[in-house]
């Protein structure tokens, strides 16, 4: 029998609420996927390319004219420059953009610096390249991270230190401060940072997104992913972006090009046009805050209790006053009994359960209004 290289692997947890929610027939708020229709100027445009005959293989690395307005929106979002001809690769989803990455500079026995709870892509595609995760957990309840603990785990064999932010499933952001205690450390041990920002253009109250890019420290030594698919509430169109200085995206153009060689024609093509008018994007964040605070003022006298999220389109719920059963099983039984589907958070955190379920809000207003009436209730 062939010896499976990942024997821990199960189905995600995103697969079986999804699952739990549809033979349930649930409100399923668990996976991260809006249920809005898509812009129409932006259907007409990917049905303009189909019809325009862009059908055949793009350019390995993406479309120069979509390159282009990725690196203008990286300028206009962080003053940072990225050569499209060089510095930009268009990729099959930030999943596979993330697994690119690691699969191109992760050695065998390289340790990568992974905080806790973290998208679920992380730990495989680290020990599909061979190497080590070195969990650091989250200091609960708010979500950050202790840098004299990360200082503390670093060793001789520490090749990387990934990061996301704002953060899935917390909805927290790194500081201004964050990223400079981050910029010593990577600076300072010479390591290579992935920062995964999907959720760069949703950030409510004000905040900014503090990009990988904007530190020079960083930028120099940084894979970022990004995600149009979260952008333009497109997650079945599967793309994304990676944005790395030219000596590592030749790394990654040799694993890219063996693993997609390229990714949807049409779609890059309707993208270079929608990324014209830069309010696509730039308004992202007050259109999801809107949600948010439907959500969290729906509920606020509900048994839940909740830091309001900083950015992403996910919101955590602290249950402890409803009751004492694990997060598994008490997500399993709101799905069965209560008809919502959420997402428990502790198989993210090696088991540690902090009685905290993610919502994501990034839905109808009707299905919001639904689901605080069933919380409310609870």
């Amino acid at each position: 029998m062939t010896r499976s290289k990942l024997p821990n692997v199960t189905d995600s947890i995103f697969t079986t609420m999804s699952v739990l929610s549809q033979k349930h027939g649930a409100l399923n708020l668990s996976q991260g996927f809006p249920n809005f229709p898509v812009d129409p100027v932006l259907k007409g445009l990917i049905t303009k390319a189909i019809q325009d005959d862009k059908n055949q293989y793009a350019p390995m690395a993406g479309l120069m004219s979509l390159r282009a307005a990725i690196s203008n929106m990286t300028q206009q979002q962080h003053k940072a420059f990225y050569d499209p001809e060089n510095e930009i690769c268009l990729t099959a989803g930030a999943t596979q953009g993330i697994f690119t990455a690691i699969q191109s500079v992760v050695h065998t026995g390289d340790e990568v610096i992974v905080f806790s709870p973290a998208y679920d892509c992380y730990g495989p595609a680290i020990e599909l390249a061979g190497g080590k995760v070195m969990d650091i957990a989250m200091k609960l309840p708010e979500f950050t991270i202790d840098w004299q603990e990360v200082k503390d785990k670093v060793t001789a064999r520490t090749k990387m230190i990934l990061i996301n932010s704002p953060h899935n499933p917390s909805g927290n952001m790194l500081s201004h401060e964050d990223m400079l205690q981050l910029e010593k450390i990577v600076v300072e041990h010479n390591l290579l940072l992935l920062s995964d920002e999907v959720y760069e253009h949703i950030a409510f109250d004000g905040r900014e997104h503090l990009s990988a890019a904007r530190y020079n420290g960083l930028r120099e030594r940084s894979f970022i992913t990004g995600s149009f698919g979260k952008t333009f509430h497109v997650t079945g169109w599967k793309m994304g972006f990676c944005l790395a200085p030219k000596k590592l995206m030749e790394e990654f153009y040799k694993v890219h090009q063996y693993v997609v060689y390229c990714v949807n024609h049409p779609v890059q093509d309707a993208l270079a046009n929608y990324l014209i008018q830069p309010k696509r994007y730039t308004e992202l964040g007050a259109f999801y805050q809107r949600k948010r605070d439907l959500f969290l003022n729906l509920i606020k006298d509900s048994q839940f209790k909740f830091k309001a999220s900083l950015g992403s389109y996910f919101q955590l719920l602290d249950y402890s006053a409803i009751t004492d059963e694990n997060d598994v099983d008490f997500a399993k039984r709101l799905t069965t009994h209560h008809k919502i589907a959420s997402i428990p958070i502790s198989v993210f955190m090696n088991g540690k359960d902090p009685k905290m379920l993610r919502f994501c809000f990034a839905k109808k207003e009707e299905e919001i209004i639904a689901t605080a009436n069933i919380l409310n209730n609870l």
